[in-house]
């Protein structure tokens, strides 16, 4: 069973409805593993800021199969404290991480454009 099924599972337990109104939201929340395969992955959504995100792609709420408006805030935060405890800002995520020269846009090579 995969971790979005779990946290899926708590969310239709907090909020009603079933497990399948939430697994979206929670497979998202989680589609980062498939790019990085480290737990680093969850600087991309599981922040405050992540959140944001995750609300902007899925709207502000969804109508679970009972019938009730559940903010999607509200899940992905569920999601992020499941897994954390504590929702961190992405400046929590970035402030250790030590610059390299090319994120400020300096290359080692020229780039030549070509017309």
């Amino acid at each position: 069973m995969s971790k979005a099924w779990i946290h899926a599972q708590s969310s239709a337990k907090r909020w009603g409805g079933t497990p399948d109104d939430y697994i979206a939201i929670h497979e998202r929340m989680d589609s980062t593993k498939s790019a990085h395969a480290e737990v680093t992955h969850r600087c991309v959504f599981h922040s405050a800021f992540g959140i944001y995100i995750i609300e902007e792609l899925f709207g502000r709420f969804v109508t679970n199969s009972d019938g009730k408006q559940v903010f999607v805030r509200d899940i992905a935060e569920q999601h992020v404290l499941e897994d954390l405890g504590f929702i961190p800002s992405l400046s929590d995520w970035l402030k250790d991480m030590p610059p390299q020269p090319w994120m400020a846009g300096q290359r080692k090579t020229a780039v030549k454009i070509v017309d």
